[in-house]
């Protein structure tokens, strides 16, 4: 089962129990009529820790493919949706990323300029949006820009495209503003012949962003294992970590870039292939990388289907392709730390109408759950805004349920992750994940834990928290669609939409109180968080 999958290989010495009690569901009726409990353990030690930037964001690299767009990341509001998210990481990479080329001599664009040229009278992080015209100018156009895009991606057709000094420079000031730390891709298929990296065009990057004082990261490629199939150019595990390697010297004759982290490979799912490349790539340069990163996507966007995204057997699927990544890991270098470079429900731009839907948040919101439980520290969000389905920010700068899920999940839930397990209730279809509380969050306190959950099941199920808690206070925050359909592209927090404020003030979370003793109601197909308050467990003060 989900709640009894984490490799041994990850866990820690056995828990001294501080609390052991049944926390019993049943569906409408007395609790006699109870078939299942869920086991609650808390003691002295968390299971494990992820990091502070688990739930992290990407911007893909196909909004560059023309930089008239990357202007979209002037927008106050999509800076205001993003800064909700802090603290984590911007990985700016994808496809695009290995058919870039950066000109420093390049004149920017005129929507860059325009923004530029604003930006340049006042503080950057102060600077409201682009002038309202261009803004609409480049919304009236993205759609068939989105269309041009995934249509070159079905039809595997790539062409190299030139980036400014604007574009790094609107880039990196959308994550520093953001509260964001700028992970940047570099081109990997710029190559001395087929063999060696080439990285001339990377020293011009690097000579820029050092001059303007960029603190950021880095990454070499994207999906490696599928370089021959995109641009008919091969480069095996081994050659690719020896290009690692080389980066990582290069970074070393900067002052500023000797302590910035290194990251990769960034391959796709694993596969026979793909495991031969990673393990190769790993004994080559796998001692220069800080994290290993990888990709998942559960499902093809185009044949994805509604009840995909609710079957047990789908979401189980990244249970084993998280312990093959960490056994292989392990493997090779071990201690290493494992990291999701990028991920969302399906590939191929997410599947339409669903992948942006409240649908959308039991793969999301189980994904999380999962890979802090498993031995994943980052999981990075594909994408916060961009072509395709699968993004949290809509192209009218509208955040859609993801989005608000992945607020509710930042702001309460902490990172160290708690066991939880349940019996007698397939614990397939009722998925519980326990975390100490965000100890930032300022109405609770250290000690208070999270308890977040996923019904999947056609009727409501219900919660009753074990004796030790009996008489603490719970804040429930439920997640429903509103209007009461799953394909719905809002939300409702305990029955409030969730909307902006404007464009520079994101909502309150609305915690609705529970009396002591009260029994947690989950809906049919539903989602949601309950904090218990004053819990006073030992692992999270």
């Amino acid at each position: 089962t989900a709640s009894s999958s984490a490799p041994a290989l990850k866990m820690p010495p056995p828990l001294l129990l501080l609390a052991w009690g049944a926390l019993s569901l049943c569906c409408r009726g007395s609790l006699s009529e109870a078939g299942a409990e869920l086991l609650f353990q808390a003691g002295e030690r968390a299971l494990r820790q992820v990091s502070p930037f688990f739930l992290s964001l990407t911007i893909d690299a196909n909004l560059a493919t023309d930089p008239r767009y990357i202007a979209f990341l002037g927008s106050a509001k999509l800076r205001t949706l993003a800064r909700g998210l802090s603290p984590g990481f911007l990985r700016f990479g994808g496809t695009k990323t290995d058919f870039l080329i950066f000109d420093p001599k390049e004149e920017p664009t005129l929507e860059e300029k325009v923004f530029l040229d604003q930006v340049a009278r006042q503080d950057v992080c102060r600077f409201r949006s682009p002038p309202l015209d261009v803004m609409q100018v480049l919304q009236s156009q993205w759609p068939f820009q989105a269309m041009v895009l995934l249509r070159d991606q079905y039809k595997n057709k790539y062409r190299n495209t030139t980036i400014t000094r604007s574009t790094v420079d609107i880039l990196y000031n959308f994550a520093h503003c953001a509260g964001l730390h700028l992970i940047f891709g570099l081109n990997a298929l710029l190559r001395k012949g087929s063999s060696q990296w080439d990285s001339t065009n990377a020293q011009l990057i690097l000579d820029y962003t050092d001059s303007q004082n960029y603190s950021m990261s880095w990454e070499l490629g994207n999906e490696p294992n599928s370089f021959k199939h995109k641009s008919g150019i091969y480069i095996d595990g081994y050659q690719l970590g020896q290009d690692f390697i080389h980066l990582r010297q290069l970074l070393n004759n900067y002052s500023r870039y000797k302590t910035a982290k290194l990251y990769g490979p960034d391959v796709g799912q694993p596969r026979k292939n793909t495991q031969k490349l990673l393990r190769r790539f790993l004994k080559s340069g796998g001692k220069v990388i800080d994290s290993v990163t990888w990709h998942h996507y559960y499902l093809n966007g185009r044949t994805a289907t509604r009840e995909d995204f609710m079957s047990p057997d789908v979401l189980d699927t990244f249970i084993t392709a998280v312990q093959e990544e960490l056994q292989l890991v392990d493997d090779t270098v071990p201690g290493k730390s494992v990291w999701l470079g990028e991920t969302s429900s399906a590939y191929g731009g997410g599947a339409p109408q669903l992948s942006n839907t409240y649908l959308a948040g039991f793969m999301w919101l189980d994904k999380l759950g999962l890979s802090a439980r498993l031995g994943i520290d980052v999981v990075m969000r594909q994408v916060l805004f961009g072509a395709g389905s699968y993004h949290l920010v809509s192209a009218s700068f509208e955040p859609l349920p993801d989005y608000w899920l992945s607020l509710v999940y930042k702001k309460l839930v902490g990172t160290k992750v708690l066991h939880v397990d349940i019996t007698g209730e397939d614990p397939r279809k009722l998925r519980v994940y326990l975390h100490c509380t965000n100890e930032h969050h300022p109405k609770y306190r250290d000690g208070d834990v999270t308890l977040f959950a996923l019904n999947l099941n056609n009727r409501t199920k219900r919660l009753l928290l074990p004796t030790y808690f009996a008489n603490k206070q719970i804040d429930e925050y439920l997640l429903l669609p509103h209007g009461n359909s799953l394909l719905s592209t809002s939300i409702r927090l305990n029955g409030r939409l969730l909307k902006l404020v404007g464009d520079e003030t994101l909502p309150s979370l609305i915690e609705k109180p529970l009396s002591p003793g009260s029994r947690l109601g989950l809906p049919a197909f539903s989602y949601g968080f309950y904090v218990i308050r004053n819990a006073k467990v030992r692992a999270c003060i």
